[in-house]
């Protein structure tokens, strides 16, 4: 798991959108944050810290800590406002957890190992699964789950559950669900067509048969 991210912040007071303006001209920008059992807070954060997280791999579903003079809790956006001619965020609601609160948060499935079956004529690796859903503590969630296809054959699979998850973390998704297989890819082989047995047609005004030996019968 990579290491958390830590957003510093400050209380924000309560002003009209002047006030507001003066603080994204200056770099920052005004938060709410709520959920987790309490009261919502308004803050300001610097735009470069909040930006920094939207451009990671998760993006908006980075799980992320917000220290706001000291009070530190897991947070993740759950919206956000964009100017739409500069492309800057300019506002952002944060929702932020209560201790042992879990919730789903999706993650990417990586395939590891070489299986030897790949080397068969035709053999191709298919991979129907590419992210999975996670129910678990936002500060448990992994940041990809590997699934090792080295001793896979073709014609098998790998399934859901044979993801492997640590303690505390629950996978909802059917167990028989196919994350992996190898399956063969052969080319098709086109026939030559054959013409059907028989005389070609005729052409009209030929004759059907061919006059029989020996010319017309002749008189005595």
């Amino acid at each position: 798991m990579a290491e958390k991210l830590v957003v510093k912040a400050k209380k924000k007071e309560n002003g009209n959108k002047n006030i507001n303006r003066r603080l994204r001209a200056d770099g920052q920008v005004p938060v709410v944050v709520y959920g987790g059992g309490t009261e919502s807070i308004a803050a300001v954060a610097q735009l470069k810290d909040l930006a920094a997280i939207l451009r990671t791999d998760a993006g908006v579903n980075t799980v992320f800590s917000l220290d706001i003079e000291g009070d530190v809790n897991d947070v993740i956006f759950v919206d956000r406002q964009i100017d739409p001619i500069r492309g800057r965020l300019i506002h952002a609601d944060l929702r932020r957890f209560a201790k042992g609160e879990k919730m789903e948060m999706t993650v990417p499935i990586h395939l590891v190992g070489e299986p030897e079956a790949l080397k068969e004529e035709g053999a191709v690796l298919s991979q129907a699964m590419r992210e999975i859903t996670l129910y678990c503590e936002p500060a448990q969630t992994p940041d990809f789950l590997e699934l090792d296809v080295s001793e896979l054959e073709a014609g098998h699979a790998k399934h859901v559950s044979d993801l492997k998850v640590a303690e505390g973390i629950e996978i909802h998704e059917d167990p028989e669900t196919v994350v992996a297989s190898i399956i063969t890819v052969k080319e098709v082989e086109l026939e030559p067509q054959v013409a059907e047995e028989g005389a070609e047609p005729a052409v009209e005004g030929e004759e059907a048969e061919a006059p029989a030996e020996g010319g017309e019968e002749g008189g005595d």
